[in-house]
């Protein structure tokens, strides 16, 4: 594995291409948008970290990821993301997938990350609705790729939640955030519920 975060990671991924393209439908410059990239990745998987550290939070993002989102290149989701031509699957449907992570934070964090990058609300939600989907394939692609056969809940709960860490221990934009969007309310159930829908619900079985 590689000394970067997971966040750092997926960033370096989305450079050139993808950044024009989620620019462009932000109708923002690109040093802006890879501003609120930045900020936006360590949020929210350190969202998915809070989540996975409960054993049942880890097993229903484990079971999505594998039965959703494995397989699934990087290219493709950001097309079908970015496309808007059909409605979107459940491995594309952002504003789901976001419901899922932060349950009622949702309103918050999107908030939070405008005022945070100048985005304001309403890009920044736009802009969550097209990582969230990028964010879970690209974790599909890190533990169930080639190679990965020791991939289990307990694993990805380990990463997350160091991901999580790092995220608030170099502070800057994404770990302030996380901080003042997870740690609000103090009950640590942020999302769990919504996330133990994820097996039956848009994440999960119902087509």
């Amino acid at each position: 594995m590689s000394t970067n975060s997971l966040a750092e990671e997926l960033f370096q991924q989305l450079q050139g291409a993808p950044l024009q393209q989620v620019s462009q439908q932000l109708g923002t410059g690109q040093m802006q948008t890879a501003s609120a990239i930045s900020a936006a990745l360590p949020l929210l998987l350190g969202a998915l970290g809070k989540n996975a550290a409960e054993p049942q939070g880890a097993e229903a993002l484990f079971g999505a990821l594998q039965k959703d989102h494995a397989g699934l290149d990087l290219g493709s989701v950001l097309g079908a993301v970015l496309g808007g031509g059909s409605a979107p699957s459940r491995q594309t449907d952002g504003a789901a997938i976001l419901g899922h992570i932060f349950g009622g934070a949702q309103p918050r964090a999107e908030a939070s990350l405008g005022q945070a990058t100048g985005l304001g609300g309403d890009k920044a939600a736009m802009l969550m609705k097209i990582l969230a989907p990028i964010v879970l394939s690209f974790l599909a692609q890190r533990f169930m790729g080639q190679g990965q056969s020791q991939a289990n809940p307990n694993v990805l709960s380990q990463v997350l939640g160091q991901e999580r860490q790092v995220a608030q221990q170099q502070g800057g934009l994404g770990g302030g955030l996380l901080g003042a969007v997870l740690d609000q309310d103090g009950d640590g159930q942020l999302g769990l519920g919504d996330l133990l829908k994820i097996g039956g619900g848009l994440l999960g079985g119902k087509r």
